[in-house]
Parts: C-alpha cells; sequence; structure tokens
C-alpha cells in the first residue's frame, strides 16, 4: 500500500490520520496552482487578499448571524476560519454544501488574534482527493518556487478561469463536517 492509501485508509477507518494530512500529498499541486497554506493565509496583514484550500471541518449558521455562514477548512498547516456573506452563499452554495476539499479567494481580517477570510469565490477541489491514495511520497514543501501569499483581484480572476473543472464526485476522503445552526 502507498504512503497516499494507507491515509486513506485511516481517514475511512477513524476519519482521520497520525501519519500525515491529506494535502500534504497534494502540496505540490497546489503550489504550481499557486494555492497557498491555511498558515500562510492567516499570517498575512490586514485587508489582504489570498488563495488558499483545506478540507471542510465545519459549517455554521446560526440564526442571529442572519444568514451568514461560518466555515472552518484545515490542510497540513492549521486552519483557516472563513465568513460567508448570504450573497456569497447564493452564487457558490452548491459548492458549500457538496465539497470536502474547498478553495477559497478571500480578503483577510483581522481584529486582535482573531483572523477570518471574508470568502469572494470559493471552488469545489474535492476530486484532488482522489489522487491521495495512489501517491507514494509526501511533499515536505521544502522547495517552493512560485511561493505566492497575496493576490490581486484581477490576478485571481486569471487563475480562476484557468481552474480545474472538478465536480466533487470522487470516494478517497471523506471527512464528516460539523454543521451548526
Amino acid at each position: 500500500m502507498t504512503a497516499g492509501g494507507e491515509v486513506v485508509e485511516d481517514y475511512h477507518q477513524v476519519g482521520l490520520s497520525l501519519k500525515t494530512h491529506p494535502l500534504r500529498f497534494l502540496r505540490e499541486d497546489l503550489v504550481r496552482e499557486e494555492i497557498i497554506t491555511c498558515a500562510e493565509a492567516t499570517a498575512v496583514l490586514d485587508d489582504k487578499w489570498v488563495e488558499a484550500a483545506g478540507i471542510v471541518l465545519v459549517h455554521q449558521r446560526p440564526g442571529a448571524a442572519v444568514g451568514v455562514i461560518f466555515m472552518t477548512i484545515e490542510d497540513e498547516t492549521g486552519t483557516a476560519h472563513l465568513v460567508v456573506w448570504p450573497d456569497v452563499f447564493e452564487k457558490y452554495g452548491q459548492v458549500i454544501l457538496s465539497a470536502r476539499m474547498l478553495g477559497f479567494f478571500g480578503r483577510v481580517q483581522k481584529e486582535g488574534d482573531v483572523v477570518n477570510i471574508v470568502a469572494r469565490r470559493l471552488t469545489n477541489w474535492s476530486r484532488l482527493l482522489a489522487d491521495v491514495g495512489n501517491r507514494e511520497g509526501a511533499s515536505l514543501g521544502g522547495d517552493r518556487t512560485r511561493q505566492r501569499s497575496v493576490l490581486s483581484p484581477c490576478e485571481a480572476d486569471h487563475a480562476l478561469r484557468n481552474r480545474y473543472s472538478l465536480d466533487g464526485s470522487d470516494d478517497s476522503i471523506k471527512v464528516k463536517t460539523r454543521d451548526f445552526r
């Protein structure tokens, strides 16, 4: 069994793996697409635009939030907290509700120690998870040749137009999201 196959099997059995995070196997592909890590996204300055991706852990839609959705996304470096306004949910609702791996483009919002990313665009990257089981070694991310931490809206539009067409139809990594109302 490949190293990726072991991680996939761990996720099937217990919903996580102590070996490594599934996105570690995908990091080189994500770097080529100029997708940064959650840690990098949450470390940039307030009011900057970022594009990152991760596995969806939590959806929250509290009644008092008047249609705002809060999400927690995780990759091999940590978590990012997304805020999705109702107009963005209206446009990307299907992606939000179906994606196990979600790409997001948004503006960093910092207040004290609290860091949120206000999502503007969301992409279903779940299909990339189908390849984790076929991967032998996980990239440690040491030789990142095109590392980006901030994208302009114009650069992001261009990147999204050239993005894969992903439909989230794989059965490899399944994470049970915690959904709260």
